[in-house]
């Protein structure tokens, strides 16, 4: 079913951009709202180029998205991990023998939590010169670890930048040259690269006491450009994020991707943000958004996706002092959200109902909690009826006779085992050991 954003909506998310725009004195401004496969909506405002008015600016202009290439680099990293080549409780040290500080895993750094520095040696953005591959690797072994692994969220560039190390050799091939060819060719990012291509951005500084942008440099950041390099456009990167709202399994496990959003550590002390394998998690009403904003000289980017509603919004201006991107591109998702929800899917009668799990289903209760279990899809389900209506349904496969693995949902993991009477009816459940009868009953025994 076809459908388009209402008028309302439309003008709400032009005002909220104007509006970003506006407190940002960002001389171009580029925004967009993806949904079930396509752009719902987008804005351009402004100029991509005040030197050269006939750059267009629109969906397709590029600009550097900077820090958004590290949810390239973590994934790469993550493909890497299954194809059996490294694992993510790996030393350092493994991949780069001459290193220092060898104990830091590759775990730590994807998420963070390494305590490793956050830039280069060198005071690198004051002088803006980046090292090349043998000096950042002579960086690393003089850089500090500034505070114990674990501890709290420390951001890092120079992990990242180890990261590209890492894929280099492993791949044999320059970080560039395999994010493209894991990355950016199979999804088909055809405006995605390594150095700005017409028509782009300009970068620019607008002073805060003045309204005259003032040209900021394009950087050469060397060997750290696995933590921030790429360049690409508005629907480049809602495409690329639409590939991580449902990976294609022949280039990245739907279970690799779940698996990096899992929050590793909170960012703030309300819990409302927090880190995951390379993704920012930022809580939003009832969302929980995932994603990276990017920060260089002339562009700040922000691009974030929520798994459902399955809706993707970014944002990329070219003021380096621009506000939020971030919080720009999740208000303009979550508007969308809220105030135009997806349309849920229609109910579809089911073609299998396997005989050996008809007894399996209906009401069970565990401490006096009822429980349904149901046939769906082939497959038993269940879920706790006091539960809110968005709860997942665990699900289960068959481990064995009488025996199922807990496949999704509640008890992820644990086994369900079926216990019988002496004629074969189901007498009780057990999952995660725990007892499940047809009436509530206490842990003691009865009588």
């Amino acid at each position: 079913m076809s459908r388009s954003l209402p008028d309302t909506v439309v003008t709400a998310l032009d005002r909220i951009s104007l509006e970003a725009q506006r407190a940002s004195r960002t001389p171009a401004f580029v925004a967009g709202v993806r949904r079930d496969g396509r752009v719902e909506w987008e804005t351009a405002i402004g100029s991509a180029d005040l030197s050269d008015p006939s750059v267009p600016l629109d969906g397709d202009t590029q600009f550097p998205v900077a820090s958004n290439t590290k949810t390239f680099t973590a994934v790469a990293i993550m493909q890497l991990r299954d194809e059996g080549r490294l694992g993510l409780e790996d030393r350092i040290d493994r991949h780069l023998p001459e290193v220092a500080h060898g104990a830091v895993t590759i775990r730590q750094m994807l998420a963070h939590v390494s305590g490793m520095q956050r830039e280069p040696v060198g005071d690198v953005w004051d002088t803006l010169v980046f090292p090349d591959r043998a000096q950042l690797l002579d960086g690393w072994n003089q850089a500090a670890r500034v505070l114990p692994p674990h501890r709290t969220w420390h951001y890092s560039n120079l992990c990242y930048a180890l990261l590209g190390e890492v894929i280099a050799r492993l791949d044999e091939r320059p970080w560039a040259e395999s994010i493209k060819a894991r990355l950016i060719d199979p999804i088909g990012l055809r405006r995605t690269g390594f150095a700005l291509e017409p028509p782009h951005s300009a970068q620019y500084f607008v002073p805060p006491f003045s309204d005259v942008p003032v040209r900021e440099p394009v950087l050469d950041k060397g060997a750290t450009d696995a933590a921030g390099a790429i360049v690409s456009t508005l629907h480049d990167m809602l495409a690329w994020h639409a590939f991580l709202l449902d990976p294609d399994s022949s280039i990245l496990s739907p279970d690799t991707l779940e698996e990096m959003l899992v929050p590793h550590i909170p960012v703030d002390a309300g819990w409302q943000s927090a880190w995951g394998l390379g993704f920012q998690l930022v809580r939003k009403d009832d969302d929980i958004w995932f994603g990276h904003t990017g920060g260089l000289p002339g562009a700040i980017t922000g691009f974030f996706s929520t798994r459902e509603p399955g809706l993707s919004a970014g944002v990329l201006m070219n003021n380096t002092s621009a506000l939020g991107p971030d919080a720009t591109a999740i208000r303009l998702g979550s508007y969308v959200a809220q105030h135009d929800p997806r349309l849920p899917e229609p109910w579809m009668p089911g073609t299998l109902e396997p005989a050996d799990l008809v007894d399996l289903t209906g009401r069970w209760f565990s401490e006096g909690m009822g429980f349904t279990f149901v046939i769906a899809e082939g497959e038993l389900r269940a879920r706790l009826d006091r539960a809110p209506d968005s709860a997942p349904w665990s699900r289960f496969e068959r481990d064995g006779e009488d025996e199922f693995r807990t496949i999704a949902g509640r008890e992820r993991g644990e086994r369900l085992v079926v216990h019988r009477d002496a004629n074969g009816a189901v007498r009780q459940l057990n999952w995660a050991t725990y007892k499940f009868t047809r009436d509530p009953q206490p842990f003691t025994a009865l009588g």
